[in-house]
């Protein structure tokens, strides 16, 4: 090789390298290298074709081949007679067609090349660096030959050029699906979403956004295991992405999906994407021997409708989201201009209650139930209140707020410790009071460790779980897709604690539930209680349902007695047990120990009673 034909393939070479330096993608590399080696051999044609995993070859890049011909090749597998490039890729060696009229590797693809005045090719194979094929390069000749010396110096610079180029995108691609895809899944992720996002907006395309969580993810995690999890998520994963090429499904992360459903300007539409999207999710998900069934809760937004711009598309999606999930789970609910108030209220209230637990300004106050014959206090209802200064709040002020899983939890946690403190107390101070009722909601049974946070609370307290009644409304009982509070709750009665269906009557009033649920005791709303004596049919109602739940074998309590004639009507109805505002309000530790001690019922001394019937 002569001095020249050096100084030209070290330019070549240096100018490979800077475009790879640059970032140019690896087809405008290719087509770079074709011309520059056409250019250093007058009279030849370039091609470079790349080889996938299956050994299938496709068109990278050339300069005067025609497209017919690229398209006739693409595809084609590697074999022992497939041409000049499917030969070498499939023998790993370069392969010489001197004469591709005679020669029987091109007998099946001579036509297409003889017209294009193609009379031979030279093909190389380029190699990972692990040696295995991922291309071959080639040039076609006008004439029956074969590679001249300085041919094979300009191929051999042009076949590490190419390996060194592949290589880069293949590192660059892996790198790229490393930081925008998600690996459990193979779906974009959180940076590429925001990508995907930001594009729309700024193309200022139709589309809508629509967020989703799994349901009860860390139940699954919690009882099954983080592999079960996983499987949960990846089958999700894959049934979102099977819905529609319109929808593009991303994992945010943990149990957090969305959707960019392109094309869509409007509710009705979102909200069809959002029913098959519900369809193709929801389903059983197997793992060996084990079965579980998925559900998604979802909320969504328009772009321009409910956002123009990414922040507010995303938050507003998120709102509606978080709107499901309290009234709706399982379901979807489109983003209204309401929610944006409330959601920014029920947020306030959040940290504030955040900000309560931290300064344990969070504690029980205990409404007595009366037995309304004696007016003896046979039990209490613990109630969630909160201090602010002087002034004590109701639940029913911070409400919203505990429709936050997290919060509800927390604020749970902290009620049945302080109730757990304040029973022992009773207990040692020989003071009667039977049960103490605490209510829980949907965000405790969530975690799945209802009943392992109420043994060892009051196990650390050594107070017996048989002076505990769980209150459970039948919005609870009702509010998931799945068994779950029942189930839970069932395990929570098997250890010997009580359990009431808290406010019956309201929301999802049906007499069946007192057949499916698994409760021991009934609470009549006090919106029945307040019309009785007033009202005909409500006194009807009323007596119906006492005489239903005890022939039922359950216990009934009556809340909201404010009056004697109300109390003494559910008497003749023959009910026992009330609590309301004739007895007492929901006050303070102290106040209702004050109370117990007047009160309540006499504790029965068992060894004394031995010594009588002795």
């Amino acid at each position: 090789m002569t001095g020249a034909e050096t100084e030209q393939l070290l330019r070549l070479q240096t100018e490979i390298l800077e475009a790879v330096a640059q970032g140019e993608t690896l087809p405008a590399i290719g087509r770079l290298v074709c011309q520059r080696a056409q250019q250093l051999a007058p009279g030849v044609v370039c091609s470079i074709l790349l080889v996938d995993e299956r050994e299938t070859l496709h068109h990278l890049a050339s300069v005067s081949v025609p497209e017919a011909y690229l398209h006739a090749i693409d595809g084609l597998v590697a074999g022992p007679k497939s041409g000049s490039c499917g030969t070498a890729a499939f023998r790993n060696e370069e392969v010489v067609v001197t004469d591709i009229a005679t020669d029987p590797l091109w007998e099946a693809y001579r036509d297409l090349a003889l017209p294009l005045a193609f009379l031979a090719c030279w093909s190389t194979p380029i190699r990972s660096p692990s040696g295995r094929v991922i291309g071959t390069f080639a040039f076609y000749f006008p004439t029956t030959r074969g590679p001249t010396r300085f041919e094979r110096d300009i191929v051999e610079t042009c076949v590490h050029m190419c390996a060194l180029a592949i290589e880069h995108e293949r590192i660059r691609e892996r790198n790229f699906r490393l930081a925008y895809f998600d690996v459990l899944t193979g779906l974009p992720n959180r940076a590429r979403f925001n990508q995907l996002l930001d594009e729309h907006i700024d193309a200022q395309v139709p589309f809508g956004l629509i967020l989703l969580d799994i349901d009860h993810l860390k139940s699954v995690n919690d009882t099954i295991g983080h592999a079960a999890g996983d499987r949960l998520i990846a089958a999700v994963g894959a049934r979102l992405s099977a819905v529609s090429p319109a929808l593009i499904p991303c994992r945010l992360g943990g149990d957090e999906f969305a959707i960019i459903a392109r094309g869509c300007d409007g509710h009705d539409m979102l909200e069809h994407w959002a029913a098959l999207t519900s369809d193709a999710a929801t389903g059983m998900v197997e793992m060996q021997s084990q079965s579980f069934e998925a559900h998604v809760t979802m909320g969504g937004a328009v772009f321009g409708l409910d956002g123009d711009d990414a922040n507010t598309l995303s938050q507003n999606a998120d709102f509606a989201l978080y709107h499901a999930k309290t009234v709706r789970r399982g379901g979807y609910m489109a983003f209204e201009l309401g929610l944006r108030t409330d959601m920014t209220h029920r947020i306030a209230l959040v940290r504030q209650l955040d900000q309560a637990l931290l300064e344990g300004r969070i504690e029980p106050h205990y409404q007595p139930i009366v037995n309304l014959a004696s007016r003896e206090i046979v039990g209490l209802e613990a109630l969630a209140r909160l201090r602010i200064g002087d002034r004590v709040v109701s639940a029913g002020e911070f409400h919203t707020a505990l429709a936050d899983p997290r919060i509800a939890y927390e604020v749970t946690g902290k009620i049945l410790e302080q109730v757990a403190r304040d029973m022992r107390g009773w207990l040692d101070a020989r003071i009667n009071f039977q049960h103490v009722g605490v209510n829980v909601t949907t965000g405790d049974f969530l975690r799945g460790d209802l009943a392992e946070r109420i043994i060892d609370i009051f196990g650390r307290a050594n107070v017996p779980l048989s002076h505990i009644i769980l209150e459970v409304n039948e919005g609870v009982f009702m509010g998931g897709s799945d068994n779950l509070v029942p189930h839970a709750v069932e395990a929570l009665r098997e250890r010997g604690i009580l359990v009431a269906l808290d406010d019956f009557g309201t929301g999802y009033a049906s007499l069946t539930h007192l057949l499916s649920f698994p409760v021991d005791i009934v609470k009549i709303d006090r919106s029945f209680t307040a019309r009785l004596s007033d009202d005909e049919k409500s006194d009807t109602v009323v007596s119906g349902l006492i005489d239903i739940v005890k022939k039922l074998g359950m216990r009934v309590v009556a809340e909201g007695v404010e009056t004697e004639a109300q109390a003494e009507i559910l008497r003749r109805f023959g009910a026992r047990l009330g609590q309301g505002y004739l007895y007492s309000p929901a006050v303070s530790a102290a106040d209702c120990t004050a109370l117990l001690a007047q009160f309540g019922q006499p504790l029965v001394d068992r060894s004394d009673l031995a010594r009588r019937s002795a």
